[in-house]
């Protein structure tokens, strides 16, 4: 407990020393010994009602009728600060969270198989993508399951991260995963093995036309992008469909690097923050000319809308496909302690190069269709059963035409 209490006086001491003098508006804080500090009004505030939590602190300390565990205290303290934000997407990472989410941006992980979209506005945390070859894929996970509960832990948009951490573990043990198919409830025992995640998958769906999915903006996915585009272009590829449904986003990094393959010279995209000053991300001198199709879906969200919003705006891209889900929001991630415990904060807003606002809007496609009732999407790559990538290639095959008609 004197832990948590040195934290939060240390973090009270360091605020009092960054800020200035006030004049008559302070007040005089007992110190060790005779000595006195003065602080703001304001901060001297604050400290009474970190004051109040201490001593809850302490009632607890003297008499909760367990042991209690510090760090356990400390990291709830800290995920019901952040929470109290009301924004889905600031919150608190543990230790073991973090180190999670660190082991998938790199790609490589020992875990069960699947990629999970969480919707804040049904709550659900649905299976996007279920790994070829893993633990998940072997035991019937199926695209458009619901987790709904690992081990004793029921899934949440607050509990997603450390659900995620239960199913991480040592390849060759299990982890009891409950799935919802419909009305149905699956409870299966899953293994876990090391995971290698491809982002991106591509192949050529005729003699012109080329197909990319990127499942995320993460890991080394901008590099393989490349690779996968320039293996297209080899093969007589005129125009690209570019896939990013069930792409929540990643690193806007990443996303800038990809537009930068087809964007000449401009702004990509702006970010706002609450103070009014804007920071664009821009493209470089020269781009490849030839045609895109974005397709996106409601799981399509933050870089993926970035990046489409930009095609769309400078090239007139194409998107087919339904609304997509309307993050235009960015976040910071930061390390909060030496153990490893960090925070991811959202900062500021995002707009398309003419200023339009994704957040809570989404994109909507030039193309709108949806997949039929009861359809999960679980086709193979480049399988034109899949009705929106069907319209997608319709699509790109009149451009093509038009294309040719006028050079002729």
């Amino acid at each position: 407990m004197q832990r948590i209490k040195a934290i939060f006086l240390y973090f009270l001491m360091m605020t009092a020393l960054c800020l200035p003098s006030v004049g008559s508006e302070s007040e005089a804080l007992p110190a060790s010994g005779t000595d006195t500090v003065t602080i703001p009004r304001e901060l001297y505030e604050q400290y009474r009602k970190m004051d109040t939590l201490m001593e809850i602190l302490d009632v607890v300390e003297a008499n909760y009728y367990e042991e209690i565990d510090e760090s356990s205290l400390f990291d709830g303290a800290a995920a019901g600060l952040l929470d109290s934000l009301g924004d889905p997407y600031t919150f608190y990472y543990t230790a073991e969270s973090f180190a999670s989410y660190m082991e998938h941006q790199q790609g490589n992980y020992a875990g069960i198989g699947i990629q999970i979209s969480t919707s804040y506005v049904t709550r659900t945390s649905t299976i996007s993508r279920v790994f070829a070859g893993s633990p998940a894929e072997a035991a019937g996970v199926q695209r458009g399951d619901v987790l709904y509960q690992v081990e004793d832990l029921m899934v949440t948009p607050e509990t997603i991260q450390d659900a995620v951490t239960i199913m991480r573990g040592t390849p060759g043990t299990t982890v009891h995963v409950t799935f919802l198919r419909g009305d149905e409830k699956l409870e299966l025992t899953v293994g876990r093995a090391q995971i290698s995640i491809n982002r991106v998958e591509s192949c050529m769906l005729t003699s012109q036309i080329g197909y990319i999915r990127l499942w995320e903006f993460m890991g080394d996915c901008a590099n393989q992008f490349k690779e996968a585009y320039d293996g297209l272009k080899a093969q007589g590829m005129e125009g690209l469909i570019l896939d990013l449904r069930d792409n929540p986003g990643g690193l806007l990094n990443d996303a800038l690097a990809i537009g930068d393959l087809f964007l000449d010279s401009g702004v990509l995209t702006y970010i706002e923050y609450r103070n009014g000053q804007k920071q664009y991300y821009r493209t470089s001198e020269g781009a490849e000319d030839l045609p895109i199709c974005v397709i996106v879906n409601e799981n399509s969200a933050s870089c993926s809308e970035l990046l489409t919003g930009a095609l769309r705006d400078r090239l007139g891209t194409r998107v087919v496909g339904v609304t997509s889900y309307g993050k235009g929001v960015v976040q910071h991630l930061l390390q909060v302690d030496a153990e490893g415990a960090a925070m991811q904060l959202t900062v500021a807003q995002y707009f398309t190069p003419s200023g339009f606002a994704v957040h809570k809007v989404g994109i909507e496609p030039d193309v709108v269709i949806g997949l039929p009732e009861g359809d999960n999407g679980m086709y193979k790559l480049g399988d034109l059963a899949d009705p929106q990538l069907q319209a997608a290639l319709d699509d790109m095959s009149s451009t093509l035409s038009s294309t040719h008609k006028k050079g002729e």
